[in-house]
């Protein structure tokens, strides 16, 4: 989900202005590589079940806004994780606040109960926009506490990763990182992606995303998106498919250059396996070397 927000950010005061984003927006996020401020927003209120898989939140609930300051501009994008019923609410609310939605879907297939995922974009006053975020998701059950302790943090600490990911690691040729209990790369495409002719950097969602998540032993379930321009689409549906690896949804999430198109997938599988398969399919992708 994308947002942005119009505003004269100035480098140096770049740290108060994010405390003050913070305070409007009613949640405190973290500085990324490039001067991006992207603040989570798990789900973490949702019991969501995928064929008998529970799903933590930070495995496929977990939404996110993030600014970036571009000149005498700053961009803010999105991806809010929302119950069927929060869709027109938020979206109304939102628009009244200057920010526009690029995208409204699904991630997954079968899970109950079903979330939507609304993407936004903006560009103005970083403050004046995470006011009207915060205003947008008022109108939701997103925690917007940044407890490091509580139930939510005490369960986390109990889902321990079972399969092997050394080997999980050197299956897809790039290094996962541990989240809870859920395993993660974030792995970029090879060529700058731009919005209204700025970049937008992997921070603000133009990464390949993949989330290991142990159910049984060496098993897993994956999610996540591919990141992909038109004529990478079908060799990489070609490539999930022969390799036992479901494609549960293909659309776009903002308006870029170049084009490009989102592609989740889902399997409950022996991790290793599943691995191979998702190294298949970048080897169809122009990415970064790792």
């Amino acid at each position: 989900m994308l947002i942005a927000v119009s505003a004269l950010l100035e480098p140096a005061s770049a740290a108060s202005n994010w405390q003050t984003v913070a305070q409007r927006l009613g949640k405190a996020g973290t500085e990324m590589p490039g001067g991006v401020y992207r603040v989570g927003l798990p789900r973490t209120d949702l019991k969501v079940s995928l064929d008998g898989v529970a799903l933590q939140p930070g495995f496929a609930l977990g939404g996110w806004v993030a600014f970036e300051p571009m000149g005498s501009q700053t961009m803010v994008m999105g991806d809010i994780v929302l119950t069927q019923d929060e869709v027109n609410p938020v979206m109304k609310k939102l628009e009244e606040g200057g920010i526009e939605t690029t995208a409204v879907h699904n991630h997954l297939l079968r899970a109950e109960p079903m979330t939507l995922y609304m993407h936004v974009f903006g560009q103005g006053d970083p403050v004046t926009l995470a006011t009207a975020l915060h205003s947008g998701l008022a109108l939701t059950k997103t925690p917007m506490k940044n407890a490091a302790s509580g139930a939510s943090q005490s369960q986390a600490s109990t889902q321990q990763i079972e399969f092997d990911t050394a080997a999980v690691d050197r299956a897809i040729g790039y290094k996962g990182k541990a989240n809870g209990g859920v395993y993660q790369f974030s792995i970029p495409r090879a060529e700058p992606v731009k919005e209204n002719g700025m970049d937008v950097p992997a921070a603000l969602g133009t990464a390949i995303a993949i989330n290991f998540q142990s159910t049984d032993g060496d098993k897993a379930a994956i999610t996540g998106d591919f990141v992909l321009i038109a004529k990478e689409v079908n060799p990489v549906i070609k490539a999930i498919q022969d390799n036992g690896i479901e494609i549960t949804a293909l659309h776009s999430h903002m308006l870029e250059q170049p084009r490009l198109f989102f592609m989740h997938f889902w399997a409950n599988d022996d991790a290793q396996k599943l691995a191979k398969g998702l190294r298949a399919a970048l080897d169809k992708v122009a990415v970064k070397k790792s």
